[in-house]
């Protein structure tokens, strides 16, 4: 999504993210969201940009439980084991969401979907691996703007449900993560 798809907030966020802080009472969040001039679509790109590890970075990952969208959210370092949510959430069959989903589901592209926020509301699933640091930086609405956030405080504000749904180091699964897609 380029940077003329939407109108942006004074932070340069996606105006409905910059809604949905000022209706959570995160009115400081705002001036804190970074805007870059390259893309941070994926979660190594946000953490050059940001200069983070890449485990601090938290991906927001559309997916499809029996067909019904779910959010998870993960470290930018791993990657989401499909068969842990399905059993996490007792669906039947979880999938990847295609990208006309997660813009439905969420209101944002790929790359830019925030942790909450989003034009429809949806399960939670967070991953612990989120918790080891005290500081995790998510998508602000746009492939281009990215926010800190204590990692307790942004799995609350997203309604989140902490899971263990990482990929094993040594599991052959899913494409790399990016920053705000299916991986």
């Amino acid at each position: 999504m380029s940077t003329t798809d939407h109108a942006t907030g004074a932070s340069g966020a996606h105006p409905r993210f910059v809604e949905a802080l000022r209706g959570l009472g995160l009115d400081d969040l705002p001036d804190r969201i970074r805007r870059f001039p390259d893309q941070t679509r994926t979660a190594a790109e946000a953490a050059a940009a940001i200069g983070c590890e890449l485990s601090q970075i938290c991906k927001s990952l559309i997916f499809a439980a029996d067909g019904v969208p779910v959010l998870v959210l993960m470290d930018g370092s791993s990657r989401v084991d499909v068969e842990l949510v399905r059993r996490a959430l007792g669906a039947e069959k979880v999938t990847r969401a295609k990208a006309d989903v997660v813009r439905e589901t969420t209101g944002y592209a790929i790359g830019g979907v925030p942790p909450f926020g989003h034009a429809n509301p949806t399960r939670v699933l967070a991953d612990r691996s989120l918790l080891g640091h005290s500081v995790v930086w998510a998508a602000a609405g746009t492939p281009y703007t990215v926010f800190p956030m204590a990692p307790d405080a942004l799995v609350a504000q997203a309604g989140g449900m902490l899971v263990d749904v990482r990929e094993a180091p040594s599991g052959a699964g899913e494409q790399s993560g990016t920053s705000g897609s299916a991986q």
